[in-house]
Formats: C-alpha cells, structure tokens, sequence
C-alpha cells in the first residue's frame, strides 16, 4: 500500500495544486488521500491510480469551495502561492502552461466541477468517460462541463511567449535592471501596457491594486528592490513553468516574482511576499 501511494504522490499532488493553487491546500489533500488509502482494504481496490485521483479530486473539490469563502475576505489581490518548477517543464508548452499562474488564476473563475474536468483533460489527459468515472458524472454531462471550461479559459487567456530561450534572456534583463535600478534599462525590458498585480496578505505593505503601465510599473519595482533586506540576492529561478526571481535572505525566500513575457518584454508580473505562500519556492 505505502509503495503504491509513493508511486501516484507526484500525480496526486499536481492534480492538487492545479485544482487549488495552494502549495500548502494541496499537501494537505494528499495527506488526507494518504490516511484514506490506509484504511482501504486492498484486495478492493483494483485500479490503484484511479482510486487515488478518485479521492484527491473530490477532497480538492471540497477543498476549492472552502478555499473561496476564505480568499473573497483576502486583503489585497489573491495570487496562486508560487512553485518551483525544473527546467524541463519550462521546454514543454503544454505543461507549462497548466501550471501557470496565469491560467491558473483564469481556472479561479471556474466552478469547480468544470476546473477539475478542465484539469484532469487538458492537463493529464484523462479522456472524458476516465473523468465521469472519476466524478461520479456521465460522460455527456462531462463533455458539457468541458465545453463550458474551454470557452470561459479562452475567453480570458493572453498571449505569452513561449520560446524558452526568449524568456530566459528577458528574464535576464529585467534581473540586471532591477539589480542596478537602471530606470532606462527597466523601462526596455517591460510592456507599454505591463500590469503588476501583488500579494502580501495584508502583511508585507505590498500594493493592494494592480499597477498599470511603464513607467509605474518601472517606479514601483524599484522602490521594491530598494527595500530589500540588506544582504538579501535575488535568483533566477523556473517558476510555474515560466521564468521568474526569487528574492532570497539568507535561507528565507521574502519575495517570488513571476514574469509572464510578450513580444519579449514583461507583459504581467506576479509578486507574492506573503510569507506563508513562499513555502513552495524554498
């Protein structure tokens, strides 16, 4: 039982935080698929992987629909908590994409039956008669929620660049320029129409509304990087499957920034500095 569960925790922990956007939500879902298994029989069990994702999907379901109540009295703007992610998921577009914070914050405005079927398609590639069985649902009743995910997604989405090697470089830029506070090197490096939205929580002083446009863009993040922690550096890291920085004090992260590229310049930022949504960037 322990080896089939460590051999499904990977998939059962993407499904989570796909479906929640929470580092921390999403452990807690695999912790308790973790204590239901261990009290299944396994002589009835026949299909590991499919009970397992059963279980993660419908606590995660639970899970989103508490998770809502809580984030409408959130102070300031709500931001996916930000994931380290290797450098291959980078180089694949599609799985780069089903984990960005981008669209992850568009699978916000989903309900949850049509997020969990949008996720286990799209993402995983469960036909849609795998997630009526998963559901509890029909598959024409599936195919409809599908549908209904798609459109709202596309209506929403936003052009981002996708070529590894371009994001790099800008990322690059915009690290440099941030680091030097090179006003004319900063503008450059961002969109005339860059929006930054950040998350502290009501904890960190972080800006409550998003901030639109070059140059107050360009004057926020560098009262932000003179605010630093002294001795505190700033790394490159892959972020949500995307190029991004995380501003680190000693082995702390205080800071993780996502930048999401168009055209090579920086079209969106997310900052988060809420402490408690910085543990998956450790």
């Amino acid at each position: 039982m322990t080896a089939a569960f460590t051999e499904h925790r990977g998939l059962l922990f993407a499904v989570a935080y796909r479906m929640l956007g929470s580092v921390t939500e999403a452990e807690d879902v695999v912790q308790e698929a973790w204590l239901r298994w261990n009290r299944v029989d396994p002589g009835t069990v026949a299909d590991a992987e499919g009970y397992l994702v059963r279980v993660t999907i419908r606590l995660a379901i639970d899970q989103l629909r508490s998770a809502r109540v809580r984030r409408e009295a959130y102070v300031g703007p709500w931001l996916p908590e930000p994931l380290l992610t290797r450098p291959d998921v980078a180089e694949d577009v599609v799985r780069a994409e089903s984990v960005s914070t981008a669209l992850l914050l568009i699978l916000e405005t989903l309900t949850p039956l049509e997020r969990a079927v949008f996720v286990l398609h799209e993402a995983f590639g469960y036909a849609y008669g795998e997630i009526g069985s998963l559901l509890g649902r029909a598959e024409p009743a599936v195919r409809q929620l599908a549908r209904r995910a798609r459109s709202a997604v596309e209506a929403r989405e936003r052009r981002y660049d996708s070529d590894p090697a371009t994001r790099r470089v800008v990322a690059e830029r915009f690290r440099a320029a941030c680091e030097s506070g090179d006003v004319a090197a900063l503008m450059a490096v961002l969109a005339p129409d860059v929006t930054m939205l950040s998350d502290g929580g009501g904890t960190t002083g972080a800006p409550r509304k998003p901030i639109r446009e070059r140059a107050l863009v360009a004057r926020a993040l560098l009262v932000l990087s003179r605010q630093r922690p002294a001795g505190s550096v700033i790394r490159p890291a892959e972020i949500n499957g995307g190029p991004g920085l995380v501003v680190m004090a000693g082995p702390a992260p205080v800071l993780a920034m996502t930048l999401h590229v168009f055209d090579g310049m920086v079209r969106t930022l997310h900052v988060v500095s809420n402490p408690a949504k910085l543990t998956g960037v450790v």
